[in-house]
């Protein structure tokens, strides 16, 4: 028999490593959410949305600083294989692209002629290709977004091709897209399905599907995880391993936190935070550090796993 992997808390869940369990290492923002991190120069962003504004949080001395104000509401953010930042915008209901030099380059903002809903999360393929959610969340009301209605029939899910800059619909059939992020091997496309937010019969799942990255489309999509309600999840990550790392909030609060799944869907551990999170990602130097957007506050906790070496 083979002796299980040493970790705290349940067998096989590599959510803490050493003598440290969860930190708050930032505070005092409104609604804290897509964070990415940028090894190059050992920082993490995140938005804060209605406060419309990206935060830095220095990873070397803890320093938290404004990287940018407005910031069209972001929400979710990503970065490509050049080291460059993808952000999704609510009041700009666009997914742009900062140039190295500083300057902003308008990836999408439109569909068939007519404005995106309000983009969320993003998510780069090794191509270059960009992979985008489109609910409507940041056209609901003035707090996340500015109020407007919805031009597009759909809420989409889309690829934009690196070399000609086309927009595709790949996924139509969301009731509120959100999170969204790939396997290891880019095999697997993950979508969080946030539909609940809209009414009681609509879903609050992760699906999961089959991703033909040549061809960029996306098959055989199924439920990969159900989120028991009212909680949901936005946002997700995996690890080098291929274990899914995801977001939960907004329901019961003894669910708030993170949830851990292995590639087969079958949930290895939570870690529990304070507040409702909206969404995570994997960093320092060695990869192996979880931070955690929780509302008000940005967490942290060094696992035994190492994230996907793409965001």
């Amino acid at each position: 028999m083979k002796k299980p992997k040493v970790s705290f808390g349940p067998t096989g869940f590599p959510a803490f490593a050493g003598t440290m369990a969860v930190e708050r290492v930032a505070t005092g923002f409104r609604w804290a959410e897509g964070p990415v991190y940028f090894p190059a120069g050992r920082y993490v962003l995140f938005s804060d949305i209605p406060n419309n504004r990206i935060m830095r949080f220095s990873e070397d001395d803890g320093h938290v600083s404004v990287y940018r104000q407005p910031s069209m509401n972001s929400n979710g953010n990503t970065i490509d294989r050049e080291g460059r930042l993808i952000t999704c915008e609510h009041s700009g209901r666009r997914v742009t692209r900062t140039e190295l030099d500083g300057s902003i380059t308008i990836i999408a903002d439109k569909y068939n002629g007519k404005k995106l809903n309000s983009p969320n999360d993003a998510v780069v393929a090794a191509d270059g290709s960009i992979w985008f959610c489109d609910p409507a969340y940041g056209i609901g009301g003035y707090y996340e977004g500015i109020k407007a209605e919805a031009e597009q029939d759909k809420k989409n899910v889309y690829r934009v091709d690196p070399k000609s800059g086309d927009i595709k619909v790949v996924v139509d059939d969301f009731v509120e897209p959100n999170g969204l992020c790939f396997s290891p091997d880019e095999k697997k496309l993950y979508i969080c399905d946030t539909g609940f937010t809209d009414g009681p019969d609509n879903p609050s799942h992760i699906r999961a599907f089959d991703v033909d990255l040549a061809a960029g489309k996306l098959s055989n999509g199924k439920v990969f995880a159900e989120i028991p309600k009212p909680s949901i999840t936005d946002g997700l990550r995996c690890d080098r391993d291929g274990r899914v790392w995801c977001s939960v909030g907004w329901g019961d609060p003894n669910e708030d936190g993170v949830r851990c799944y292995t590639a087969d869907g079958d949930l290895l551990g939570k870690i529990h935070i304070p507040e409702t999170v909206a969404n995570l990602c994997f960093g320092g130097q060695q990869r192996n550090r979880l931070y955690i957007c929780g509302s008000s506050s940005l967490y942290a906790v060094y696992t035994s796993a190492q994230g996907a070496m793409k965001p």
